[in-house]
């Protein structure tokens, strides 16, 4: 017999604004144990420097995680010009210092077009991404250094907001997979004097912004402190110490805003909850696309059932689907 987990069996989304010096996977236990959570993850990492919306997934709403990851963010960084780093922010040892011209704005919106669009962009050595099974950082902390392929990303908007003698400020809408590091490190670079990140704040991810977030320590002041072992067999006798908390927890759906609705009949509601493949009515109202996902309900929209791909002759496969314990 399975071991029952501990926690809360809550699911939902939990917009955080990550404080500065905390690395993301530590901003998730926090708040994974602030709410008694049986299960969490987030949508993509932030750099410890970094500060801004870091959305976590509580419960079910994590097997949706992966569809915020693809979605595009949007950045406030400063430059810090003439400081060479090894990591390509401030928390990396400096390795050369060049002295900084007096650029003019013109000097600067000339390098900065060079980088709106489609570009190809070399990850950094200090990233997650993996090689050999291993992450780049780990080789980076070795001093070992990694051949790394170009990759196509985009940079929707790039804009110079302040310009003081040795910083930038600047503004970044990008697409996934975008490094701002090795976007301001490449920038310096391009000017002649190099660059690294000295401030990072993350305004943008997907459809979510700052004003939607929640602090840490807002979250805090709300917990009632409870431990995951006090939370056991009967978790529910503690929810009504957790309404003020949940307040802050935003339906799993919130993740998949711009995906297609689809209702479904109760008896097709039980087949694709199974893992079925249904076939629906087509709406006279909706235009739907060939092996595009979309999100599905039951017949009165208040359940959210999971993403399915729709496929030709009204058929819809599920791909990732809720676990409802009642089922």
């Amino acid at each position: 017999m399975a071991r029952k987990r501990k926690g809360r069996a809550i699911s939902g989304v939990v917009l955080l604004d990550k404080p500065q010096g905390m690395t993301s996977n530590y901003a998730l236990q926090k708040v994974r144990r602030l709410f008694a959570a049986q299960k969490a993850g987030h949508t993509g990492s932030l750099d410890p420097l970094a500060t801004g919306v870091l959305p976590i997934c509580l419960g079910e709403a994590t097997k949706f995680s992966r569809y915020l990851l693809d979605a595009d963010k949007g950045y406030v960084t400063t430059a810090k010009l003439g400081d060479i780093r090894t990591t390509s922010d401030s928390e990396g040892e400096c390795v050369a210092r060049c002295e900084v011209p007096a650029f003019s704005a013109s000097d600067i919106e000339a390098v900065l077009a060079r980088f709106r669009g489609p570009i190809n962009q070399v990850p950094t050595m200090y990233s997650a991404l993996k090689y050999q099974g291993k992450p780049l950082y780990e080789y980076a902390r070795q001093g070992v250094t990694v051949d790394r392929e170009a990759r196509p990303i985009t940079i929707y908007n790039l804009e110079l907001i302040a310009q003081r003698d040795d910083e930038l400020d600047l503004r970044v809408v990008c697409s996934k997979g975008t490094y701002i590091r090795t976007l301001v490190e490449d920038i310096g670079r391009e000017l002649g004097c190099g660059a690294h990140v000295s401030m990072l704040r993350r305004f943008k991810a997907g459809h979510f912004e700052l004003t939607d977030t929640v602090t840490v320590e807002q979250l805090e002041a709300l917990s009632p402190k409870l431990g995951f072992s006090e939370i056991a067999e009967e978790a529910s006798s503690y929810q009504h110490q957790f309404q003020a908390l949940d307040a802050f927890l935003r339906p799993t759906d919130c993740l998949l805003r711009d995906f297609t609705k689809i209702y479904l009949k109760n008896d097709n509601v039980s087949s694709i909850l199974q893992g079925q493949a249904v076939k629906i009515s087509p709406s006279e109202n909706v235009l739907y696309e060939n092996d595009a996902l979309v999100s599905v309900y039951d017949a009165t929209g208040e359940r959210f059932l999971g993403v399915a791909e729709y496929q030709a002759g009204s058929v819809l496969q599920p791909k990732r689907l809720v676990t409802f314990e009642q089922d």
